[in-house]
């Protein structure tokens, strides 16, 4: 399949209320930086917290390459400040600080594998067995950021450790893709809707990452920006997400 196939079938996955699509079970979200989690599953969070349904979200990377050239924010205080939004950014979806795992994994070079991809493996998959978690998300395998695809294969590892949990992606950098490039065919997911309340807080997440959408740190001129991205995947009604084989 292409992107342009595959995410036009994303839009057309069946919908599924959030506790039938989460087996009315634990879950966990593993973001590859801190605001993957608010831009691609604000909703869900929001409306699983709601309905009283336990979540918890693992930030893999440290976030302090978003702006490598930043003399006000070096990496050290950089990270502090993306932790922090993450955090504020949790309890708009009703998440507890104790639901928000940092592993702080160099941003732009987190390892697949080594010593450092090993513990982050470990955290996750012992987070998954600690909660119970029958759900674990991560960015698509195809999204076009070392650091997403990183991620995906150590979720993918705590899959195959762990045994009966279901690995879920989430698309971010995909929708960049070129619409004719090659990737795996999906062969299956669902949608989630996201009402007006959980809508409302998936954007007071995203805009709690103040580093990321406004000119906060305004001496990196080529610093990241959600202007970089078509914001309108992420204000949606809906989010979806694709469902590995085990």
């Amino acid at each position: 399949m292409t992107v342009g196939e595959v995410l036009a079938a994303a839009h057309s996955l069946p919908f599924r209320p959030v506790r039938y699509a989460l087996e009315d079970r634990p879950f966990v979200v593993v973001a590859p930086h801190p605001d993957d989690e608010s831009l691609a599953c604000g909703g869900l969070i929001a409306d699983a917290c709601r309905q009283g349904v336990r979540g918890k979200v693992v930030i893999v990377s440290d976030g302090a390459g978003s702006h490598p050239n930043s003399r006000a924010y070096p990496p050290h205080r950089l990270t502090a400040l993306r932790e922090g939004e993450a955090r504020q950014a949790g309890a708009e979806l009703g998440l507890n600080p104790e639901d928000m795992l940092f592993l702080r994994l160099p941003d732009r070079f987190v390892p697949c594998e080594g010593e450092d991809a090993e513990r982050a493996i470990g955290v996750i998959a012992d987070c998954v067995r600690q909660t119970g978690a029958g759900s674990l998300f991560v960015s698509w395998r195809h999204d076009p950021h070392c650091d997403h695809e990183a991620s995906y294969r150590i979720a993918r590892e705590v899959q195959c450790r762990v045994g009966k949990l279901r690995l879920l992606e989430y698309v971010v950098w995909g929708h960049t893709l070129p619409p004719s490039t090659d990737v795996d065919p999906i062969r299956n997911g669902f949608r989630i809707s996201i009402d007006h309340e959980a809508m409302e807080k998936k954007r007071r997440a995203i805009a709690a990452h103040r580093s990321q959408t406004t000119r906060l740190i305004d001496d990196d001129p080529g610093g990241f920006l959600f202007s970089q991205i078509d914001f309108a995947n992420f204000d949606r009604p809906y989010e979806f997400f694709f469902e590995s084989d085990a």
